[in-house]
């Protein structure tokens, strides 16, 4: 109900007079022709809309370039830290106590507090199971004209992680197997060799541990002495099928008419002989002979029985029966004499019988035991023979079962200027040439020490000068093999993906022998690690087309020992005299056979370098020489003087071997 009083409806309108009418409708045509009025009201309108954009331009640049810099600031840290936890953490599960300090330090370098008008900066790090590191950082943008919006600050996060990866890679480790490796460092309590086993299984597993999908890394192995053991990875066309050799051969001196007697058809004829044990005791052992100072233990052990018997209670009565002469057709012609003798027997006889390990001390009891015999006398011709000590060329074509697979080198020369090598001559130093069939000039050839003999060495490698005529004698010159002057190293290994099982059992041949020959080692770790050498069809680049990274790990425990006695890859120096002569007077070679192994290092160095080769040189409880650090080059060469300065040497190494990046 609507209130009383009050009508229900109420309209008042008024109606303007005509010309009132008019001036109105003319007033708005008026206002739609003139646009002055409508841009201010645009304008006016547009305002906020255009504040709006400016502002969140202006403040979402500040948001861009803070999200960058802290993205850098991400990436440099973990990169820092990444690089800090180094290759030794996989080994031992030991992570160094500044590894976050180091990353937080370097995203702080990067980006710091307040940085662009930033608030509220964070930066965290994990250490993922694949020994990546992985980083959070997190920073607050306060706006500006877009406050007046309602949008106070911009909240930014960037993720981070850097991980050392391993390109496709092949490692040539030529290590220094010599004698002195079995001795030990002061500190240490393993010797060298079983440091240096240790720290290459350490190494293999750091290398492989950054390895990803797709990432061939493999390793090979030159052990080297007085030379290499290389002959299971060579053709048979690039090997000699003969060659001359230092060695000897029997010769009649003369033959001279005597005599030799014998005794023959034993036969019983009474009395008795009984034997009884009297007493035994263990024999005496004799463990295998080590040989001449070099390499593992060698031949059988042996037992004696060095316990005397008691003294002999017997006698023993000859009689002659008879004598027979004839005549003896020789050579040479002469009379045979037959002598027939009865001999009697009585007493105890005492004797000793080994059996195993035991000794036995037995004693015969002879009671009137008779038997008789026949003594025979006939001409002989008694031939003396003396040696004749010569070069000798012999067939080798069997030398793959004959062998012990070390081999000499192929023609070189004597050079006197290292600066001007001619390597159509020096073909050992030519570390790509591949051999050529039946040119014995571009072939290995394997070493013999069993028949080498040095005239006129004594046997006992003591006393005597090397003499380059023949010689003929009854004498024994020294013999390279029971001399213990031709140590032959483990087999070399070519490049090849390992497995840590295989890395253990090639290491499981190593052992020390030998004198520092440095040249050989680089030469053969050269032509085993080049991509366009004898094995270019295995080194080239890898299947998936990407370039391979190439080192060599240049490892050893000495300066260059070299021993003129040695049978080594160049044959015996001052026989064969190849490379190297030690004349009287200055008719020998500009430089001592020291100076010529170094020198063939250097030059081998520069050689494989050519070959774009990283050369890392370590001097393991020695120092380092000018030829060494001059191979390596500034940053790859190391001394260290124990063990654990070798492994940290290895780690170091592994470290610049990988590539550090980020990987998110």
């Amino acid at each position: 109900m609507f209130p009383p009083g009050l009508p229900r409806y109420r309209s008042v309108h008024k109606i303007p007079p005509t010309s009132a009418l008019t001036r109105l409708s003319g007033l708005l045509r008026r206002l739609a022709r003139n646009r002055a009025g409508n841009t201010i009201m645009l304008v006016a309108a547009a305002i906020a809309p255009i504040m709006a954009m400016v502002g969140g331009g202006f403040d979402m640049g500040r948001s861009y370039l803070s999200q960058s810099r802290l993205q850098q600031a991400c990436d440099a840290g973990v990169l820092a830290a990444r690089k800090k936890l180094g290759t030794e953490v996989i080994i031992t599960g030991d992570v160094p106590d500044d590894v976050a300090e180091l990353g937080q330090r370097f995203f702080n370098i990067n980006f710091r507090t307040g940085s662009y008008g930033t608030e509220d900066r964070t930066f965290e790090m994990q250490l993922n199971e694949d020994y990546s590191i992985s980083g959070t950082a997190t920073v607050n943008v306060p706006t500006t004209i877009m406050r007046a919006f309602g949008f106070t600050e911009v909240p930014i996060e960037v993720e981070c992680e850097a991980q050392l990866n391993m390109s496709d890679t092949d490692v040539m480790m030529v290590l220094d197997v010599t004698g002195s490796m079995s001795d030990t460092n002061p500190g240490d309590t393993m010797s060298k060799i079983d440091a240096l086993k240790a720290t290459v299984r350490n190494f293999h597993a750091q290398m492989t541990a950054s390895v990803s999908g797709g990432t061939r890394v493999r390793f090979g192995f030159v052990p080297y002495s007085t030379n290499v053991n290389v002959g299971g990875l060579l053709e048979d066309d690039w090997v000699v099928d003969e060659w001359t050799y230092q060695s000897r051969e029997r010769v009649i001196d003369k033959s001279t008419e005597t005599t030799k007697t014998y005794w023959t058809n034993w036969t019983y004829k009474s009395g008795s002989a009984s034997t009884t044990n009297v007493s035994s005791y263990a024999a005496t052992y004799h463990p295998p002979s080590s040989g001449h100072g070099e390499g593992p233990a060698s031949g059988d052990g042996y037992y004696t029985c060095d316990t005397g018997t008691p003294s002999d209670a017997y006698t023993s009565n000859d009689v002659l029966l008879s004598t027979v002469t004839e005549p003896f057709i020789g050579p040479p012609v002469g009379t045979r004499t037959t002598e027939h003798y009865r001999r009697t027997i009585n007493g105890d006889d005492y004797w000793i019988q080994r059996i195993d390990n035991i000794c036995y001390v037995k004693k015969t009891t002879y009671s009137s035991y008779v038997q008789e015999y026949d003594k025979v006398t006939e001409p002989t011709i008694l031939i003396t023979y003396k040696w004749k000590y010569h070069p000798i060329a012999m067939d080798v074509s069997d030398w793959r079962t004959t062998s012990n697979g070390c081999m000499e080198e192929r023609d070189t020369y004597d050079i006197d200027d290292y600066s001007n090598v001619d390597l159509s001559r020096a073909l050992d130093l030519d570390i790509d040439r591949v051999p050529t069939a039946g040119t014995p000039a571009t072939q290995w050839r394997p070493m013999f020490p069993g028949i080498i003999y040095e005239r006129e060495i004594n046997s006992s490698g003591w006393g005597g000068s090397f003499k380059d005529a023949v010689s003929t004698t009854t004498a024994t010159w020294l013999n390279a093999e029971s001399g213990g002057v031709s140590a032959c190293p483990p087999a070399a290994k070519k490049l090849s993906v390992m497995t840590s099982g295989e890395i253990d059992s090639y290491l499981a041949t190593l052992s020390p022998a030998g004198n520092t020959y440095h040249d050989i080692g680089m030469i053969w770790g050269g032509r085993l690690l080049s991509p366009t050498g004898i094995f270019a069809s295995e080194n080239s680049d890898a299947a998936n087309g990407r370039e391979i990274s190439r080192h060599m790990i240049f490892l050893t425990d000495g300066q260059t020992a070299t021993l003129d006695l040695s049978y080594g890859t160049y044959g015996v120096e001052p026989l064969d005299e190849r490379r190297w002569k030690d004349g009287p007077g200055g008719s020998g070679s500009s430089f001592t056979l020291t100076e010529t192994v170094e020198n063939r290092f250097a030059y081998a160095c520069e050689e494989v370098k050519k070959k774009n080769i990283t050369v890392w040189v370590i001097a393991f409880g020695t120092s380092l020489n000018p030829i060494m650090t001059n191979c390596a080059g500034e940053g790859h060469y190391f001394a260290a003087a124990d063990a654990d300065e070798l492994s940290a040497t290895f780690a170091t190494i592994a470290e610049q071997l990988g590539e550090l990046r980020v990987t998110r």
